[in-house]
């Protein structure tokens, strides 16, 4: 078996071990800083799959440490709405201009990360119900089937229900899980799992499980207010790394 070269090996384990230590720290956040790295070493066709196999081995790993944050009474209608939206998204991929749509979805993660560092006290919105939870998760895969961006959504909108740092990640983490594992199956049935795929794989997973290990350390050592902080600084970095990586 030929192993890629050792640059590529170099800057695909970076991005791994960042991308972990960010899913680790705050539950999300993993393909944009893993896809920073990786598309200058692999092609898209497998940085995509990589990224929800190892994003999901992350998630896994973290569960243990949060799982008293998921309720599955406030958790489902997420994942419904999720798994509804990924197809949907995926049958309007042809019809829908990525670019631009990634560049729309930038300068909103912005907008909202500027006005809640200006806000003294953060909005707290209780309406809706699950109804209104679902739709957060549907847009959240509809966004997914079209530009693997299932995360912003449903993370700004248990925000804005006010809710504990343990509770968002008790949505925030099975929700991700749920809808990457879908996109994983759907890449396995398009036939995009190949050799180069599980070469990659081999590598990636451990590093990744060791720098989310390390995120999970330092998570159990911020209150909510620092988790909402660094939450919304992470939006703020993921709006910009969109719009650049569009325009480039």
């Amino acid at each position: 078996m030929n192993l890629p070269p050792t640059g590529d090996i170099a800057l695909v384990v970076a991005g791994a071990l960042a991308a972990g230590f960010v899913n680790g720290l705050s539950g999300t956040g993993y393909a944009l800083v893993a896809l920073g790295f990786w598309l200058h070493a692999m092609s898209p066709v497998t940085a995509a799959p990589l990224v929800a196999f190892c994003s999901v081995g992350g998630h896994l790993q973290s569960l243990p440490k949060i799982w008293k944050g998921v309720i599955w009474t406030r958790l489902w209608p997420f994942l419904a709405g999720g798994l509804i939206g990924v197809p949907i998204g995926t049958a309007l991929l042809g019809l829908v201009r990525v670019q631009p749509l990634k560049i729309s979805v930038g300068l909103l993660l912005i907008f909202y990360c500027v006005w809640m560092g200006l806000v003294r006290r953060p909005p707290v919105v209780t309406g809706g119900g699950r109804l209104a939870d679902a739709t957060a998760g549907m847009g959240g895969g509809i966004l997914g089937g079209m530009a693997s961006l299932s995360g912003p959504i449903p993370v700004i909108w248990v925000q804005l229900r006010g809710w504990t740092a343990l509770a968002q990640r008790g949505v925030n983490q099975p929700y991700n899980m749920s809808v990457l594992s879908l996109s994983l199956v759907s890449a396995a049935f398009a036939g995009f799992l190949d050799r180069t795929f599980f070469v990659w794989a081999a590598i990636c997973l451990p590093v990744t499980l060791i720098g989310a290990q390390i995120g999970l350390r330092l998570y159990g050592r911020i209150n909510d207010g620092q988790f909402r902080r660094l939450v919304i600084v992470l939006l703020g970095l993921s709006g910009v790394t969109l719009i650049a990586s569009s325009l480039v």
